[in-house]
């Protein structure tokens, strides 16, 4: 099993950018959490930050074109008005997962409305971290259901 993991804006930055809002542990951290959970489920986890918009977009229609089993992804600030990250999304046939590390429902007016998790599977926030390992264990129990 393949799943792909995309992070979008900032999110390098983590444990630099709003320590009281993301945490204190850096981008390398999930990094190596998503290498440890695919050892454990002996799965493949693909990783892909950009900053930029149009690389996100092209990163998953490549992962169309690979097949990938599925995917997690946290838009960042895209969430909240990339229509083309949106229908990039709704062209995937696979369960995909939307994942905020904070809660978005507790925060700013303008990030409670998401236009990619319509397209989703499936939307985690609040959980740090720990959301993107849920979102894996979710994808892989959708595999499993297809079967």
């Amino acid at each position: 099993m393949n799943i792909l993991v995309v992070n979008g804006p900032n999110l390098n930055f983590l444990g630099i950018r709003e320590k009281g809002i993301y945490g204190t542990q850096d981008f390398a951290y999930l990094l190596s959490l998503l290498e440890e959970k695919a050892k454990t489920c002996q799965i493949t986890i693909d990783t892909f930050q950009s900053n930029c918009e149009g690389e996100i977009i092209d990163r998953l229609q490549q992962a169309y074109m690979d097949k990938v089993d599925g995917i997690v992804i946290n838009p960042g600030a895209y969430t909240h008005y990339s229509y083309a990250i949106r229908d990039a999304l709704a062209s995937l046939t696979c369960p995909i997962i939307e994942v905020h590390i904070s809660n978005v429902h507790k925060r700013e007016e303008f990030r409670h409305v998401s236009v990619t998790a319509p397209v989703c599977s499936g939307q985690i926030v609040g959980l740090g971290l720990q959301g993107y390992m849920l979102a894996i264990d979710a994808i892989i129990n959708m595999k499993k259901q297809e079967n």
